[in-house]
This record gives C-alpha cells, structure tokens and sequence, in this order.
C-alpha cells in the first residue's frame, strides 16, 4: 500500500508522503461554530478558517483541563522518536497543534487517528463522559521550505501568548515552547 501523494475522505484533501513536514490541527468535536463554509475550496484558507474559528473558544473546553491536556501531551510524546518526529505541539483548550514528520509505514491517518483514539478514552472516562470527543477531520498543511518551518513553529508555540492565556510562550506548560526555551 502506497502512503504518498493526496487523499480525502471527501471532506478535507490530506497530502501524506513519507518526509513531509506537516503541521497538524485537530480540534474538539464542539470547538468550531459549524462545518468548512463550502465557498473556501482551497486548503489553505479552510486550515486558516479552522485557525480561526478554534481561536474564539467555543464548547466545553475539555483540554482546559490540566489532567486532560496532559493525556494528551502524553499521546504526542509516546510515539515521539520511534514512528514519528515532533518539531513542536501545543495543546490549546480547543484544539491541538503538532508540527510531525511521520516514519516508515505509519501513514499520517493513522498516526493522528492514534492519537485521537487513545485520548479520547482517556479524557471522556476522565470525565466520566461518553461519545465522540474530536471533529472527525483534521487540517495539515506540508511545510515547503526552512522559512515556512521555522515560522509554523513559532505560530504554534506562540498561539497560548496569541490567545491571551499566558504572556511568554514558555509559560504554557503544555508546548513544546517550554522544552525549547
């Protein structure tokens, strides 16, 4: 089975191709007001809608849980090295951030569907909740040069501080900021 080139389950296109860089958005399934607007057909400006739309903190807001926004910092490390590489996370009270480059046969759907799997366990008997915790898709986008890496990084280790929740990036304990700072 071929893990290169463009796929979708006809929501939103996924480029998944071993050595690509991508930057991972997933979100809670009450984070966001409403589906995709059909009118934004490119990639790109659908990723920055979500951006957007995560950033206005709607829903329950379970990863504002300190416990819950660890089990899935937890998910993001334990994989960290053997089927993929983190370059940078951040755990938001709506959503996730994972700058990743996936290995070998892990394709980039299961690596994120791992990721949603488990915690999503983990977090509803936490909360002693049932049901679908994450939006069914994910955004990514590929980075395509070391300028474009190096500012998605920043984007997201700067996005708590961005938010207003804390006032340096290295503040926000569920980051890679903090690592690297």
């Amino acid at each position: 089975m071929s893990l290169t080139g463009w796929r979708s389950r006809g929501y939103l296109p996924h480029c998944d191709e071993q050595g690509l860089v991508q930057h991972i958005v997933f979100g809670l399934g009450d984070a966001l007001p409403g589906s995709v607007p059909h009118s934004i057909t490119e990639s790109v400006a659908r990723a920055e809608w979500a951006d957007k739309a995560f950033d206005t903190v709607r829903g329950e807001r379970l990863l504002a849980s300190r416990a819950n926004a660890q089990i899935v910092q937890d998910a993001l490390l334990h994989g960290d090295g053997e089927r993929y590489a983190l370059a940078a996370w951040c755990i938001m009270p709506t959503h996730v951030h994972v700058l990743v480059e996936r290995f070998g046969d892990y394709s980039l759907a299961k690596v994120v569907h791992s990721w949603k799997s488990f915690t999503a366990h983990a977090i509803n008997k936490n909360e002693e909740r049932s049901g679908a915790l994450w939006l069914r898709e994910y955004f990514d986008r590929f980075m395509r040069s070391e300028e474009q890496f190096a500012w998605t990084v920043e984007y997201i280790e700067r996005n708590p501080v961005t938010a207003g929740l804390v006032q340096r990036a290295e503040d926000w304990e569920f980051s890679s900021a903090r690592w690297r700072r």
